[in-house]
């Protein structure tokens, strides 16, 4: 009984690591592309997405975020001279090199 307990856990482990969605963590990263606040990794819920936010002014980036983010959408929009960036993805620490691709948009 205890062998198939321990194979019914062994594939429980395996089934929730392959399906667990990792994504960085940074809170304020700067220009330079180093995090000053919050770096690490999240593991993403039910409904959750890497998200990184990146915000530019004339054509600059000033700095990013990123986060795992629940019901997150792609959108770029202007606000006071700044244009805003959110950018979902759903692989693992995609959320960390997406500079290519979000600077096409700006």
């Amino acid at each position: 009984m205890n062998k198939h307990l321990l194979l019914l856990f062994s594939l429980f482990c395996l089934v929730a690591a392959t399906t667990s969605l990792t994504c960085v963590t940074c809170h304020l990263r700067t220009q330079t592309d180093h995090c000053r606040r919050g770096y690490g990794i999240c593991i993403a819920q039910e409904h959750e997405t890497c998200m990184n936010l990146r915000i530019y002014q004339n054509g600059i980036l000033q700095v990013s975020y990123m986060v795992c983010q629940k019901f997150c959408n792609n959108l770029s929009y202007n606000l006071n001279n700044r244009t805003y960036v959110h950018q979902c993805c759903q692989r693992d620490y995609c959320n960390f090199r997406t500079r290519r691709f979000v600077q096409g948009l700006v």
